[in-house]
């Protein structure tokens, strides 16, 4: 989950939320895979239901939509995570509180433009989040993220997030 100082370059801005995203993940061209409608709700629900879980602190339901040998390219670290045991490790570093640490703590997320495809079993999910801190300008991430159907849900295998810049 990201945790990531602003940038103080501008690169160009994605566009910001509005009622013209495409609703429910799905796909913005005709010429996209897409998906049925409810695999393309369901895709997009993990990461509405991760990003409020993160920001409520309620890891086991972050857990929850990830599987345990997800590989993560985390925005605020250079190594690829290879499962729950390396990204355990990089939230023990995370700050718990403003300026703690050195870092800022997050105020809100909001993730959307999302691009959802689905392929059978697996999806690909490409969305923007702009991450709102209590006294620091917003920071801009893009993310894309493979899933699996497991068990009739669906599960994060690989989750790669970058910092695009200043929201």
């Amino acid at each position: 989950m990201p945790s990531v100082p602003p940038v103080p370059s501008t690169p160009p801005t994605p566009p910001t939320p509005t009622t013209s995203s495409a609703p429910s993940g799905e796909s913005r061209g005709a010429a996209r895979p897409g998906g049925s409608a409810a695999d393309l709700a369901a895709v997009w629900a993990v990461f509405t239901d991760m990003y409020e879980a993160y920001l409520s602190g309620d890891r086991a339901r972050i857990d929850a939509h990830l599987d345990p040998e997800a590989t993560i390219w985390d925005s605020a670290t250079p190594q690829l995570l290879l499962g729950k045991p390396d990204l355990d490790r990089i939230r023990a570093r995370r700050p718990t509180a403003e300026g703690a640490d050195g870092g800022p703590v997050e105020a809100g997320l909001t993730a959307y433009d999302q691009v959802v495809d689905v392929f059978g079993e697996l999806a690909v999910c490409r969305h923007w989040v702009r991450v709102d801190y209590h006294d620091r300008p917003s920071a801009l991430l893009r993310n894309t993220a493979v899933l699996r159907r497991a068990d009739g849900r669906w599960l994060i295998t690989h989750l790669h997030e970058d910092q695009q810049g200043a929201g």
